[in-house]
């Protein structure tokens, strides 16, 4: 299947092709060519080999060639992955990952100019039903005193007649996703968010009423647990760097306190 002599077929030993010692098992092909036809099963198996034995063949001759500068450039590598892998198994395992809320509002307060909204965002409910449905103002009623008990008979409402209903009394949404939701342009809803609280619109088959319980608007500072997940992130990264700085200060400490590490003088150069 490939016209190269290095390569040999040894099905017997559940070999399917070797070069110098490495080898391509059958097993591995049978895995890339499942599911497949014969046609397209044999297509795959002979552009799978050919490419294995490439890229043997190639990195063979671009190894010979080699120079110290590039056996440099490994070395460096290897030397960075295992250093990586060891600090983020350190991190994995001693730093503490909890961050208090009363760390996370002291950082707040003292970058809140860092946090300043793009759009609009807001809480509320939201739910939409046909035209000329029943009770619509004791719906209103319960929107404006979203509590408890007017929370469940909101519920069993939607489940009689809505046929959109969400609930994000403790989530912010944005305007832009809001506004997929209801059938108005994106400067209607902001003028209606600043005057109301409650905001109707309808189509020719729906009403929408959006109930905004807490709002910010762009150029506001966003609220603190708007962007509390954000600031716990800063917080730990913030961590792990005066973590791992102080864990590598204690190590060459420890080394030159047990003489792993010899210190001369250096040469006085005006002798």
């Amino acid at each position: 299947m490939v016209s190269c002599s290095y390569v040999q077929r040894r099905q017997t030993r559940g070999i399917i092709a070797e070069i110098d010692g490495q080898t391509l098992s059958e097993e591995t092909l049978r895995q890339m060519t499942a599911g497949l036809d014969s046609v397209d099963s044999a297509r795959v198996a002979e552009q799978t080999i050919q490419q294995w034995a490439i890229d043997i063949l190639q990195y063979k001759k671009a190894s010979g060639n080699n120079s110290k500068e590039i056996e440099q450039m490994v070395e460096d590598y290897r030397r960075s992955l295992y250093l990586y892998e060891y600090e983020q198994r350190l991190v994995a395992r001693h730093m503490p990952k909890e961050v208090a809320d009363t760390l996370i509002t002291t950082f707040y307060q003292a970058h809140k100019e860092n946090f300043i909204l793009n759009e609009s965002i807001m809480k509320g409910i939201l739910v939409v039903f046909p035209i000329g449905t029943p009770k619509q103002d004791k719906l209103r009623q319960w929107l404006a005193n979203p509590d408890e008990e007017n929370l469940e008979k909101i519920e069993k409402y939607t489940y009689q007649y809505a046929t959109g209903y969400e609930l994000f009394l403790t989530e912010w949404k944005t305007a832009n996703q809001i506004i997929l939701r209801l059938p108005t342009e994106t400067d209607i809803l902001q003028q209606q968010l600043h005057r109301h609280s409650l905001i109707e619109v309808q189509d020719s088959v729906s009403c929408y009423w959006l109930q905004v319980t807490d709002k910010h608007f762009a150029g506001d500072y966003m609220p603190q647990d708007y962007v509390a997940a954000d600031i716990k992130q800063i917080i730990l990264a913030q961590r792990q760097v005066s973590f791992l700085r102080e864990e590598r200060e204690k190590l060459y400490r420890d080394a030159v306190r047990f003489r792993k590490i010899k210190l001369y003088n250096p040469t006085d150069t005006n002798e």
